[in-house]
Order: structure tokens, then C-alpha cells, then sequence
């Protein structure tokens, strides 16, 4: 969540992140003119607070000398009604002011490249070579049917579009996967955790998830509980409204969840395969850091989930986001996309994002600094998409047959 101080005291720096995170005129001006009425309420409050205070302290004098006291109570009692009054107004236009506040994304770094779409996001690198054939390579789907990995048939008639089996070599693939990537992300410092895959409505909006992306998320009908879109919710939620020790940080997490997302705004988009699924299995990262160090654990995040996709082999680039393609709660992010040559293009197999305090001022993660207690920065990032990690190891070590080498990494779990 954006300060509210910001937004009253440094109105056109926040009024240009917005815009350039899409964010429609009207609701800017909707926010200025909220903020400042908030803030001269508030003014107004402790202006009367004042008088009323300067009027007790007559009061007093007027007791102690036995002078009449009418006309001062009566003045005392109409700075009352009057302080409640404006408390009562206060009140509902706090909660109008958040509501608005609650909706709005997180301003971009200034660091970060201007542009539009993801059409203008910057390539940082490449890492390793792309792989040659000598046949035409065959997409995953082709590859699914030919060696009975994924079965879409049938994974439609269990539930519906978007959702499929994986089978015999292709499900046992998937767990190798899940446990190479939990005892590498481990070998780096991050502790792994098992978590909860539904959370609550407060747990949501920590993230940023609520109120803005409610359309997307899966809820349970009749409760304020909801399938988790991304293991990012449950991970940086489970230090929410706590205060940490300068000492405890950085806390680094992983942990592996299916994922569960309505994809409601992908009509049309990747309907062939696996690669845009209705629930999906995902290693994720997160870490909560001092502000001083988020950029470095930024770097470190990425390099961690780089190395894992050139440990199994996979040619993938790193890309920095530009502000009009970066997510609601980042600041700043770096997406990897893997090389999928049966599509002849890269897709993003992992994105991570610094968040500064955005999510920490709205799930109230602190640290205790000296005498003072700070806002956290959190971060997260996909360690990696596994799924996407199977189509890409279907794709890239595919043989003129149809069949699969598998990389090294993976052959002890077996």
C-alpha cells in the first residue's frame, strides 16, 4: 500500500508512478482531492483540540478565582460537539481514502525503464547457447501424447478447460523437480515451509491480491477463504502484523504449493498445452530484508533461480520489466524466460520482484531499528514454475524420435 503521507506531502511524484502503471486520470484526481480533505480535517481536528485545551486551562482559573463559568462551558461544550463531529466525518473519510489506496498498485523504481507493454522491456542477458537439431523440434503437446505424459482429455472431463493429468514418467518428472528445486533453493540459505494452500480475506490483502484482483483468485463459497494464487500470499503473510528483530534478518523462504488462478483476464491465450493452467505446481522465494539490502537480495534472488535453469541445462535470458508491464504490488522486476524451441521463443518461467514496503505497510510487517520500528521490504520470485520447467525440458532435450533425455540434475530422484 502507497503512504497516505506521500500522497498528501509528495502528490506529483506518486500522481507520475501512477501513471505510468496505467492508472486512469480520474481516479488520481479522485485520490488528490480525498487526500487533501483527509488532511485538512485532520488540521482542522487539532486546531479545535488546541482551543479546547487553552479553554480548560481558563476553566480551571475561572473555578479557582470563583468567577462564572457559564459562558466558558458552553464554549467548551460547542468545541466538543463540533471535534466529534468532524471525528465522525473524519472517520468515514479515512475509510473512503483507504479504500481507494487499497486498490492502487505500487510505484515503480526510478531506476526502472520507461515504456509501455512488455513489447519495451530491456533484455539484461543471455545464459548458455540455444540448442541445435537436426530435425524439426515438436512442441509439448506433441511430445505429451507421443511419450504419455499429459493427458488433456481427461483432465478437462475431471474438471474443465485448463486443467490436465500428468502420467507415469511425466508426473514422476514433475516431483524430481519439485525436490530439486527445494534442496537447491535450501543449499542457499532459504529455509523451506510447508504452508497453508487456503487463506483469508486479510492474508489476501497483505499481498495485494484484495481488493484488486478478486475476479482472479478461486474462492470458497460461503466463507472469507480463498485457494492461494501464488505461495508468495502464505510465505510473507506469516510475519504479518509482527514486529522483527534487526537481527533476524534477512529472512529467506521456499516452499512448494499448487497454484490456483482463474486466469480471467487470458481469454484466448495459450489454450494448446500446459503452459497457462487453472491450478499449476510452483516453487517459490520470498524474503524479508532491511531496506538497505533489498536491492542486493534482489540481485541474489535472481542469480539463485538463474542458476537453477543453467544447472539443468536450459538457455534462458534475464529481462528487466519497464514500468508499464511491471505487476501491481512491484516496484521493480526482473523476469526470466526459458528457450522453448518447439515454439521458437522464450516465455517467462520465473518473475522477481522487489516490492520495497509496499506489502509490509499493508500485512504491517516491521522491524525494530534502534528505538524505532521500520517497515520490512519484501520480496518474491518463482523458484521456478515447474510446470513450465517440464515443457521446457520436453522441448529442448527432445530426441528425432519423440522420446526425452533427462538432465543429470534430475536422475537421482529417478
Amino acid at each position: 500500500m502507497l503512504n497516505i503521507k506521500d500522497i498528501q506531502n509528495s502528490f506529483e511524484k506518486i500522481k507520475e508512478g501512477l501513471t505510468k502503471k496505467g492508472v486512469d486520470i480520474d481516479t488520481i484526481s479522485s485520490l488528490s482531492s480525498m487526500a487533501i480533505e483527509v488532511k485538512e480535517l485532520r488540521k482542522s481536528i487539532e486546531e479545535l483540540r488546541a482551543e479546547q485545551n487553552s479553554l480548560s486551562k481558563e476553566f480551571g482559573r475561572y473555578k479557582k478565582e470563583g468567577l462564572d463559568t457559564t459562558q466558558l462551558s458552553q464554549k467548551v461544550n460547542k468545541l466538543k460537539e463540533q471535534i466529534n463531529s468532524k471525528n465522525t466525518t473524519l472517520n468515514q473519510k479515512d475509510k473512503e481514502l483507504n479504500s481507494i489506496v487499497l486498490t492502487l498498485p505500487n510505484i515503480p523504481d526510478i531506476s526502472v525503464p520507461s515504456g509501455v507493454d512488455e513489447s519495451e522491456n530491456v533484455e539484461i542477458k543471455k545464459i548458455l547457447d540455444l540448442p541445435k537439431f537436426d530435425f524439426e523440434p515438436k512442441e509439448h503437446w506433441e511430445l505429451a501424447q507421443t511419450n504419455g505424459w499429459i493427458d488433456f482429455a481427461r483432465g478437462v472431463k475431471l474438471s474443465k478447460s485448463r486443467f490436465s493429468l500428468l502420467r507415469g514418467d511425466g508426473a514422476r518428472v514433475e516431483r524430481a523437480l519439485i525436490s530439486y528445486f527445494l534442496e537447491y533453493n535450501a543449499t542457499h540459505g532459504f529455509e523451506e515451509v510447508n504452508v497453508p494452500l487456503i487463506v483469508n480475506k486479510t492474508t489476501m490483502t497483505g499481498t495485494g491480491q484484495l481488493p484488486k484482483f478478486e475476479d482472479d483468485l478461486f474462492k470458497i463459497d460461503g466463507e472469507e477463504l480463498y485457494l492461494i494464487p501464488t505461495a508468495e500470499v502464505p510465505l510473507t503473510n506469516i510475519y504479518s502484523d509482527e514486529i522483527l528483530s534487526k537481527d533476524e534478518l534477512p529472512i529467506k523462504l521456499t516452499a512448494f504449493t499448487p497454484c490456483f488462478r482463474k486466469e480471467a483476464g487470458s481469454a484466448g491465450k495459450d489454450t494448446r498445452g500446459i503452459i497457462r493452467q487453472h491450478q499449476f505446481d510452483k516453487v517459490e522465494l520470498v524474503a524479508i530484508t532491511t531496506p538497505d539490502k533489498s536491492d542486493e537480495m534482489l540481485d541474489e534472488m535472481v542469480s539463485l533461480a538463474s542458476g537453477l535453469l543453467k544447472s539443468l541445462g536450459l538457455a534462458h535470458r534475464v529481462v528487466e520489466l519497464c514500468d508499464g508491464d511491471l505487476g501491481f504490488s512491484a516496484s521493480k522486476t526482473y523476469d526470466l524466460e526459458v528457450w522453448l524451441p518447439g515454439q521458437n521463443q522464450y516465455r517467462e518461467i520465473s518473475s522477481i520482484s522487489n516490492t520495497r514496503e509496499f506489502q509490509a505497510r499493508r500485512a504491517k510487517i516491521r522491524f525494530k531499528d534502534g528505538k524505532n520500528n521500520s517497515l520490512v521490504n519484501t520480496l518474491n520470485g518463482s523458484s521456478l514454475a515447474v510446470g513450465r520447467t517440464l515443457v521446457a525440458i520436453m522441448e529442448n532435450f527432445q530426441n528425432e524420435d519423440g522420446s526425452i533425455n533427462i538432465p543429470s540434475v534430475l536422475q537421482k530422484y529417478l
